[in-house]
């Protein structure tokens, strides 16, 4: 038979129909649960205390107080500071995430001095100072022997600069090398002669920085080659047969050394010239070939 019911929805009084088995219709009132008139009081003066609560310190907070932000944090009391204090001294030892900072520390500080020693071998390398990497030498493929004589040109660090930038120019065409006695300050300032050669060798004298264009010749600073050749002033020029750019270290004491020496301030080509007219034309052949080529 069919039964009227309460909707889930409606909390309001209505009748409800029942049908008995003998016809009769009785009206029944069903009533909607509500909480007792006391914890409605009860929730009402809890939640105006809450806002006389807000209201109270908002109020207490003084005008333009800075150290006061809305959203922020109380400061912590001095108790509260200690009771942190003594957690954290009081935490768990953990030897072995020491342990790792400890060999990490240690390995940062290794690769840091390997670093700075091959930067400072590939310098004196460089300047002619310390003898070539012989395990990269082993692996490249060495050129065909060859019998050549190279043009060298013994200058100082107190020429000036355009002239020593002259005369990179001249023997970059002519393939020959830039040789100083030693380098300013003394051997053991490399800063002011890496200084110089980058004022002699950079192609645009305003350029700054590692990737300005630099001319393609070689400078070295041997006191051992200015002594085996009897120098006494500069600019002089020798024609050395082989690799004049071999670190001394490595270059026995009967090396082979430059037949003639030319003094004078001149330009290359006229001194090779006068090379040549003291019977050395066959030495600055290549060179001057070289030289006027371009």
């Amino acid at each position: 038979m069919p039964i009227c019911r309460r909707s889930g929805t409606d909390v309001r009084l209505r009748p409800v129909v029942i049908m008995t088995l003998w016809g009769l219709a009785l009206p029944v009132m069903v009533q909607a649960q509500t909480p007792p008139d006391g914890a409605k009081a009860k929730i009402e003066a809890q939640g105006g205390a809450a806002v006389d609560r807000l209201k109270g310190a908002i109020a207490r907070q003084k005008p333009g107080d800075a150290s006061v932000t809305p959203g922020t944090p109380p400061e912590p009391s001095p108790e509260i500071r200690r009771r942190a204090f003594e957690a954290v001294r009081r935490r768990a030892p953990a030897p072995a995430m020491d342990a790792r900072a400890r060999a990490a520390l240690e390995a940062g500080r290794a690769d840091v001095a390997r670093e700075r020693e091959a930067m400072a071998k590939r310098l004196g390398q460089a300047l002619g100072l310390d003898a070539p990497d012989t395990t990269a030498l082993a692996r490249a493929v060495a050129p065909p022997a060859k019998a050549a004589w190279v043009p060298v040109l013994f200058v100082s660090s107190s020429m000036p600069v355009a002239i020593l930038r002259t005369y990179a120019g001249q023997l970059e065409r002519a393939h020959g090398v830039l040789a100083f006695r030693g380098m300013p300050g003394g051997l053991t300032r490399v800063a002011p002669m890496a200084k110089l050669s980058a004022e002699i060798l950079r192609l645009d004298p305003g350029c700054e920085g590692p990737a300005c264009a630099m001319s393609n010749v070689q400078l070295i600073v041997d006191p051992i080659v200015f002594r085996q050749h009897g120098i006494v002033r500069v600019p002089a020029l020798a024609m050395i047969p082989g690799d004049p750019t071999q670190p001394y270290c490595e270059r026995e004491d009967d090396s082979p050394r430059s037949h003639n020496i030319v003094y004078g301030d001149a330009a290359l080509s006229g001194l090779l010239e006068e090379y040549g007219r003291l019977g050395g034309d066959k030495e600055v052949r290549d060179a001057q070939a070289r030289l006027e080529s371009r």
